[in-house]
């Protein structure tokens, strides 16, 4: 019966903290979410300025790339909101009630912690299905966009080359905007064949039609001069130049250049930041095996000049010559070839090794009996040593400049890896920090007693920062094959999950956090020593 006299204020309590803890959730998540799309904006702002973009193309940017802030904006609205909530309890000693009712910390927290855990998953469900999407329609965007000229801009004495192959300078431009006067256009579009063109005009009036694909530029009262040249020709050569007068020319130009195309978004699959975790773990495993065939085709390589080696044949083919393997029975050895790039090499040294072999065979023929010299070297005349020497010098160079090659190819392959491995993982750590940031956030707030907005802010900051920076940190190592990429991307989760549950501890005991403590008790010992050393030797 006690049980179930408990049951209606643990329901009204657990009411309390969600309803409590969504509206600063909320606002916190929101803060965060427009910082983070305020940075990005400033990064593409060149890219996106004086192109005529509307309204709803800037929107469906903006839109875009804030569903790839979503699982970094979700920890750190879940650190902030937890702080203040757990802070105002405890400022107003409503947190002291609860516990003096019988119930823990942790008991206290269980709605936000299955919070949390909505949140975990919700988070996961960006990273794998939303944000590629995202950043495949972003990455388009954004390349369509940096392709696009700017807007076109006719101003009063300033040379514009917007469209190409031509200079348009403007003397002056009457109030309506139509209408124009001492127009010269410079046209360079047939420049490559050695044909300049320049008209020259007193007056006139442009405008574009009314689908805005077509600028008109319709002058009166001047000249057109046409000045043609030759370049293989010798100085002495003479061309023609033709000058005309007219009443009313009209020049058109295509404005489509200054409009937005849409590329194809399949161009822009391959990126990691495009993939799910499905794809990114497939590229992961086609790199391995790709770094596993190179490996061996270079041990092959080796292998033909240095005999105690043995030859791998998980990557070799036979070629059969002829039309049935039948046919080339008891005609010696099959010869063996690849059909990849770097297997080719392979088998070309193979080929080398033979004719080496085969002269050694007949140097060695003519070599003196061995017991006439003194050492092994002087089996040979001397031609037959410069020649041994030489091929022996090209074959050491092949296996040096082919080891060099497939170290450094291998070196980039690795690292493309790594860097798949740690997005992959990725996806999953940065959720599973919304959880760990509960048992920080709230145990930080019970301990602090401050409420608001201005001191919780601080700390969330704080531990905020210290996994931004751990996450560079140990994607900077992974890269550097310091560490495995699978411990890398998992290590910030590693390092504050003892952090949340020291913190968790303290807050259940009603222990201060005394951070500095030590440090204090220390100086204060060396304080102590000094005072007494300059005593006694007073």
């Amino acid at each position: 019966m006690s049980i179930l006299k408990k049951l209606p204020v643990l329901k009204r309590i657990d009411e309390l903290v969600i309803t409590s803890f969504i509206p600063p959730f909320i606002v916190a998540f929101s803060v965060s979410l427009f910082v983070l799309l305020m940075q990005m904006l400033w990064i593409y702002i060149d890219d996106l300025a004086g192109k005529g973009l509307g309204f709803f193309t800037v929107i469906e940017l903006l839109s875009y790339r804030a569903v790839s802030f979503v699982p970094m904006a979700l920890p750190l609205g879940i650190l902030l909101s937890s702080v203040m909530l757990m802070g105002n309890f405890a400022e107003h000693y409503e947190l002291s009630s609860m516990k003096s009712a019988g119930l823990s910390l942790v008991r206290i927290m269980r709605p936000m912690l299955i919070f949390s855990i909505f949140t975990v998953a919700f988070s996961w469900y960006c990273s794998d299905y939303l944000i590629p999407a995202a950043n495949l329609k972003f990455g388009s965007r954004m390349w369509d966009i940096q392709q696009t000229k700017p807007a076109l801009r006719l101003d009063v004495g300033v040379f514009n080359d917007d469209f190409q192959g031509f200079t348009i300078h403007i003397g002056k431009k009457m109030s309506d905007g139509r209408t124009i006067k001492d127009v010269i256009i410079y046209d360079h579009s047939e420049a490559n064949s050695g044909k300049y063109t320049v008209i020259t005009a007193k007056d006139g009036e442009m405008f574009t039609s009314e689908d805005g694909n077509i600028f008109v530029m319709r002058l009166r009262n001047g000249y057109q001069c046409i000045e043609s040249r030759g370049y293989q020709s010798s100085s002495q050569s003479k061309y023609p130049f033709i000058r005309t007068g007219f009443k009313q020319f009209t020049k058109v130009f295509d404005l489509t250049e200054f409009s937005l195309s849409r590329t194809n978004e399949e161009l822009f699959k391959q990126s990691r930041q495009t993939m799910d975790s499905r794809a990114l773990k497939a590229a992961a495993d086609s790199m391995a095996l790709d770094i596993h065939k190179r490996t061996v085709i270079a041990g092959n390589y080796v292998a033909n000049y240095v005999s105690i080696f043995k030859v791998d044949s998980t990557y070799l083919k036979k070629e059969v010559k002829g039309e049935s393997t039948e046919q080339n029975r008891g005609s010696g050895p099959t010869p063996i070839s690849v059909s990849a790039p770097a297997e080719s090499t392979f088998d070309s040294a193979h080929s080398v090794t033979l004719g080496f072999n085969v002269l050694r065979s007949t140097i060695i023929k003519r070599a003196k009996p061995i017991s006439v010299v003194s050492h092994f070297a002087d089996t040979f005349s001397d031609a037959d040593k410069s020649t041994l020497r030489g091929r022996a010098e090209s074959a050491a160079r092949g296996v040096q400049n082919q080891t060099v090659s497939t170290t450094t190819s291998l070196s980039t392959t690795m690292e493309n890896r790594v860097k798949f491995i740690y997005d992959w993982q990725m996806k999953y750590s940065i959720a599973v920090v919304c959880f760990i940031f509960m048992f920080i956030g709230a145990p930080m707030g019970a301990i602090v007693r401050k409420g608001g907005f201005g001191y919780p802010l601080l700390v969330a900051i704080v531990f905020f920062m210290l996994f931004v920076i751990l996450t560079i940190f140990c994607r900077k190592i992974a890269e550097t094959f310091v560490v495995s990429a699978y411990l890398a991307a998992w290590l910030p989760c590693l390092i504050l999950m003892p952090l949340g549950i020291w913190l968790t501890y303290k807050a259940m005991n009603d222990q201060p956090l005394n951070l500095f403590e030590g440090v204090r008790y220390f100086f204060q010992s060396l304080v102590k020593r000094l005072r007494n050393a300059k005593t006694v030797q007073g």
